[in-house]
């Protein structure tokens, strides 16, 4: 519903909040002509965003990679704020924030802050696991990290290929996406990291392969080596993810999904999953 939606904008260095349905960018923003931009999704918890700052620096790193100008930290706290104000304690929110190049030629850039309540598949998908597809991105584990011009790493607006390879496993029957390298290796999934249990420990694919550093996976094996349970950073394959003991695809805001199935083979997560999520609560 409209009145679940909120907007607010960076403009002339003032935040303002708009009507939800008002336009807030012109037809000629580089963001919307060429994608050229960067955004970050932020889970809202009792009304509030506990994980923000991981969320800003990435934003920060991001924006760096394309060479945009980034407002800063209280800009993005501002709009946060902005939006935020008055939102129900108990509604579990998503807060976008997205920075674009704006008309470019010296332009100032468009800094805008989205909340909405998490979709409800979102929170189902959460509860009651995954079923995923493995499709290849066509690139090679270690091109990206050689290939600046790619943006492996950062989070962009250009997400035409992440939504397709969700729309063909949606075709395939599947919930979701493991992409992998031209040679086999895991990479992530197109809004998530990949992240598996085997041996007593969690794994999860190296940032070489120029997948997108995950806040939820970091926050994640913190709380797992603070709590007794190794964590490696090491490259896999499909067949780890159907050896292993549990399979995740964890984001901000859906949190850590439980993959209960892989390319039409059922797998289970050995109780492993409550454990997950209790130190991801932390």
């Amino acid at each position: 519903m409209t009145e679940q939606r909120r907007v607010a904008t960076w403009r002339d260095g003032a935040v303002t909040a708009v009507p939800a349905e008002q336009p807030v960018v012109t037809a000629f923003d580089l963001g919307l002509a060429r994608g050229d931009g960067v955004f970050e999704s932020v889970a809202v918890v009792d009304g509030g965003t506990p994980h923000l700052g991981a969320h800003l620096a990435r934003l920060a790193r991001s924006a760096d990679r394309l060479a945009l100008t980034d407002p800063g930290d209280g800009v993005w706290r501002a709009l946060v704020a902005t939006v935020l104000a008055d939102w129900p304690a108990g509604v579990e929110g998503v807060c976008r924030l997205l920075l674009t190049r704006g008309l470019g030629q010296g332009a100032p850039p468009t800094a805008l802050a989205l909340l909405a309540p998490v979709p409800a598949e979102v929170l189902r998908q959460r509860s009651a696991g995954i079923s995923v597809v493995t499709l290849g991105l066509g690139v090679p584990a270690d091109f990206r990290e050689q290939a600046p011009w790619l943006l492996g790493g950062a989070k962009t607006l250009s997400y035409a290929v992440n939504m397709a390879a969700q729309r063909h496993a949606h075709d395939l029957g599947a919930d979701d996406v493991v992409l992998t390298s031209l040679e086999g290796q895991l990479l992530e999934g197109p809004t998530s990291t990949v992240v598996w249990a085997a041996g007593g420990a969690l794994h999860t694919p190296p940032q070489e392969t120029g997948i997108l550093p995950g806040t939820t996976q970091a926050r994640l094996f913190a709380a797992a080596e603070r709590d007794g349970w190794p964590t490696r950073v090491r490259p896999g394959t499909v067949d780890d993810l159907h050896a292993a003991d549990a399979v995740w695809l964890l984001s901000g805001v859906r949190g850590a999904a439980p993959v209960h199935t892989i390319d039409g083979v059922r797998r289970g997560d050995a109780g492993l999953s409550g454990r997950v999520r209790e130190l991801l609560a932390r």
